[in-house]
């Protein structure tokens, strides 16, 4: 069994179903949970986002707003372009300003679970490159 499966399906912000909807953006398996309900007057996003090992986002750019990351459980990845991946675990926040290209995911080896704070739309890109994310830890 992969590390840190259990804290992450057991996580108090639940766990989810299946990210059907954003699957095409993600290498591996995701899983999200939407934490406040639909509101026109709220115009940010909240959500319980669960990746399996080895799973990650693809590169991408946040507009007309931002994301704020908050790991809960597990471990993973959070890169910005031209910088080094940092490794996240519970506790850690980052906060990615309006324009950064970024990609955040899980280790090979550990579940990961964060929960998302975006506001404004985001533009998909490139996939992480597998041969890049086999170098990480």
């Amino acid at each position: 069994m992969a590390r840190n499966e259990q804290e992450v399906k057991n996580d108090m912000f639940g766990f989810g179903d299946k990210n059907v909807a954003f699957a095409k953006y993600f290498i591996g398996t995701s899983y999200l949970n939407g934490l406040v309900p639909g509101d026109e007057n709220i115009d940010v996003n909240v959500s319980n986002v669960n990746f399996e090992p080895g799973c990650r986002n693809n590169w991408h750019v946040h507009h007309d707003g931002f994301q704020i990351i908050m790991c809960t459980a597990g471990e993973g990845w959070y890169q910005e372009e031209g910088k080094p991946a940092q490794l996240l675990k519970p506790g850690d926040v980052v906060a990615i300003h309006e324009g950064v290209k970024h990609w955040h995911g899980a280790t090979k080896d550990s579940w990961f679970s964060h929960i998302a704070i975006t506001k404004g739309t985001s533009e998909w890109l490139e996939p992480v490159d597998d041969d890049y994310y086999n170098t990480l830890g």
